[in-house]
């Protein structure tokens, strides 16, 4: 199978969660990974937008959701979902981790805050 354009499998993770949010004491939504360097980041539905505002700081081009069961990558450049090739371990954030994210720093009425 010949390489995929931003994507490399053998990079892991950054960590379980938004590396933004986990710096700045935020909360995230749902969870993307960057298919070429592993940043883990927020959701666009997230507060913080951090998956989309690394693709635009980096140019990686490739995501790959970051949630349990499932495996769907999306690509800013063209906007599209497609199936790719597995990542390195592990494909998605613990599963005992909440979502919303992380739990003791959800805000009361969390909902209204989505996008």
């Amino acid at each position: 199978m010949d390489p995929i354009p931003g994507i490399n499998v053998a990079v892991p993770p950054s960590g379980p969660g938004c590396v933004e949010c986990t710096q700045h004491q935020g909360w995230w939504y749902h969870l993307r990974r960057c298919a070429e360097c592993g940043h883990i980041g927020c959701c666009d539905s997230s507060p913080g937008q951090h998956a989309t505002l690394h693709e635009q700081q980096t140019g990686h081009p490739v995501i790959r959701s970051f949630e349990p069961g499932e495996d769907w990558f999306w690509n800013y450049a063209d906007s599209s979902v497609f199936a790719g090739p597995e990542l390195a371990p592990p494909a998605h954030h613990p599963d005992s981790q909440s979502v919303p994210g992380p739990a003791e720093r959800v805000p009361a009425g969390w909902q209204k805050l989505l996008h």
